[in-house]
């Protein structure tokens, strides 16, 4: 087997889509930091489709990889030039694979801090763009501020040391940028959370306001960090993934990415220096990207914790075998129809309708393979953003909540670390504690999983939710979660 690089691409089958343009000839004009999956099935995949056409061959990609764990993804770049293998998995069973080049170079920050701070600080790039998940955003989770105390923070707070954070290697490429006089970049945030420019102005602009009070007020005044949506499911790549890539192409990628065929990206137009035609390649660019947000977590994102603890509870493991029962399905559409959609403002240019029956049909994909494990995890980030909302908003309305509460009991029910055939379950959360010791007291007191304040805030006091809370954990205990969502779906 041939390895994949730039001399492979001369002898393959003009059957493989491959890069029609001169990468040599391209220049880079974004710098990516946290370069993995979905930025590749992302990003990337729509600036090869416009370098394929001619256009934005000034806008290629240069990854950077900030961490220790990045080294192997800097050697297989390196080895690879930056190419990869893309697959989009149909349901029909049909693959797709394609060789995308827009990524041209790829840095790893801790070999040479300087070459990466002065890639950022190049005339030629206009665009810092973000996949460091929620995480890397370094706020505090009770308190939302930026957390100072970090040790890497405060490490790179020290006049004159060398920059290993994000908010190092950003900030200092945009003090010499001031003081050379070159226009400031864009920071764009495409990580999966609400607001994530607004969150990133917030934690780059303390960040800088530690470092140089003064270079924060010109970041203020100058740098831009528009707000955008991002959606692709795209799961890891498996060994039989990346054998069948090789088969697909005739060429061994030791990296490739593999996603569903549904795409949506939708950008606040707000750029500080330019930006590529990414219109031209399905992106939507709004004044206001919040509609598509809310419309996003309360639809697909609420519903896929609505689908994942029935689904694990009943002895599913994949997101489309869940969905594959018609009971489950029809919960779902349920919980869209009558307690998400009411909450949601208009969203220019989407039919809700079509939008939520996409859903539908993106889950039940057989061959993108979702594990409920994965959906599971980390519940106690994800609840209180994607469905709490939706819960109170119906609650000021006098709206139905009893599918939400159902989804809520569902959590609680599979917190307690048993499957309905008695085998452990592995809770992966930041709270995994605490959870599990409230989940198993519920018998006995079962309000107790929804006190947690932190979490819940006084919904336990709200007698609207606690009544269908505590029918939907009466009925999950005594009859199990596939009688529970007949009985919900039934009511549809």
């Amino acid at each position: 087997m041939i390895d994949l690089n730039e001399f492979a691409l001369r002898n393959l089958p003009h059957s493989v889509p491959r890069p029609t343009y001169d990468r040599s000839a391209l220049r880079v004009g974004i710098v990516h930091v946290g370069v993995g999956g979905f930025h590749r099935a992302h990003m990337a995949m729509t600036l090869d489709s416009l370098f394929n056409r001619g256009l934005a061959t000034d806008w290629a990609i240069c990854g950077i990889g900030l961490l220790e764990s990045d080294r192997r993804i800097s050697r297989v770049f390196k080895e690879q030039d930056s190419l990869y293998t893309l697959t989009i998995k149909h349901p029909d069973g049909v693959r797709q694979a394609s060789i995308v080049g827009s990524i041209v170079d790829y840095l790893f920050a801790p070999d040479d801090p300087e070459v990466v701070i002065e890639k950022m600080a190049d005339p030629d790039v206009h665009i810092i763009s973000l996949t460091i998940t929620e995480g890397g955003y370094n706020f505090d989770r009770l308190t939302g501020e930026f957390d100072s105390n970090n040790p890497a923070v405060v490490a790179d707070l020290v006049d004159d040391s060398t920059p290993s954070t994000v908010f190092g290697f950003v900030t200092e490429a945009l003090r010499r940028r001031r003081d050379r006089g070159i226009t400031p970049f864009t920071v764009l945030s495409c990580d999966n959370i609400q607001g994530n420019g607004d969150m990133a102005a917030r934690m780059f602009t303390a960040f800088a306001e530690l470092k140089d009070p003064v270079l924060a007020k010109w970041i203020t005044e100058n740098v831009t960090f528009p707000n955008s949506m991002v959606d692709r499911i795209t799961p890891v790549t498996t060994k039989d993934d990346i054998d069948q890539a090789a088969q697909a192409t005739g060429l061994y990628d030791q990296w490739p990415v593999v996603c569903e065929p549904f795409f949506q990206w939708v950008i606040e137009d707000n750029f500080a220096s330019g930006r590529p035609a990414l219109e031209h390649a399905g992106v939507q660019f709004v004044e206001n990207v919040e509609p598509y947000e809310l419309m996003k977590l309360r639809l697909l994102n609420a519903s896929h914790q609505g689908l994942c603890y029935f689904g694990y509870l009943a002895g599913y493991r994949y997101a489309h075998e869940a969905v594959g029962d018609p009971a489950v399905a029809q919960f779902l559409r349920r919980y869209m129809d009558e307690e998400a959609s009411p909450t949601l403002a208009p969203v220019p240019g989407i039919d809700l309708t079509e939008y939520k029956n996409t859903l539908i049909e993106r889950f039940l994909n057989p061959e993108i393979r979702d594990t409920l494990a994965r959906l599971c995890a980390e519940s106690s980030d994800r609840i209180p953003k994607w469905l709490i909302p939706v819960i109170r908003a119906q609650l000021e309305s006098g709206g139905s909540v009893e599918c939400s509460a159902a989804i809520v009991a569902s959590w609680a029910r599979y917190a307690e670390g048993i499957d309905e055939a008695g085998a452990p379950i592995l809770v992966v959360d930041a709270l995994r504690e605490q959870l599990i010791s409230l989940a198993v007291t519920q018998y006995d007191d079962p309000l107790a999983f929804i006190q947690n304040r932190s979490l819940f805030g006084d919904l336990a006091e709200h007698k609207q939710f606690t009544d269908p809370y505590l029918t939907a954990l009466a009925s999950l205990h005594q009859h199990g979660a596939l009688v529970t969502v007949r009985q919900l779906s039934a009511r549809h």
